[in-house]
């Protein structure tokens, strides 16, 4: 992996105020929990079915819970033609850089 091909949680929160679009791969319970409010669930385990909802001529933000799921859709995602980079850290990086949190539900979003 190269450095063009992976972000930091800080250069993340940048991108997408300059209109990345950030793709949250984990699963729905995951989301449910914590997620940044701007971006959008597609779960690896549906992205091959679900690939026509992903913009084209934009730059994709792939992000998980740390990292490596994140990786590997990045990388597809770039074999298929897409701007896609890794969000390195993933959710937690996230976080750590104070980008903002939502959670589905009553409780205080988390990453856990």
């Amino acid at each position: 992996m190269d450095a063009s091909s992976a972000v930091t949680g800080a250069e993340a929160l940048e991108l997408t105020h300059d209109g990345a679009w950030l793709m949250d791969v984990r699963e729905p319970v995951e989301w449910e929990i914590g997620h940044a409010p701007q971006a959008h669930l597609l779960p690896m385990s549906t992205i091959t079915e679900r690939l026509g909802e992903v913009p084209t001529g934009r730059r994709l933000l792939v992000i998980c819970h740390s990292g490596a799921r994140s990786l590997r859709v990045a990388e597809w995602l770039r074999d298929a033609g897409y701007d896609a980079v890794n969000v390195s850290g993933g959710m937690v990086a996230w976080a750590d850089a104070g980008g903002e949190l939502a959670a589905d539900g009553p409780a205080e979003p988390r990453v856990d």
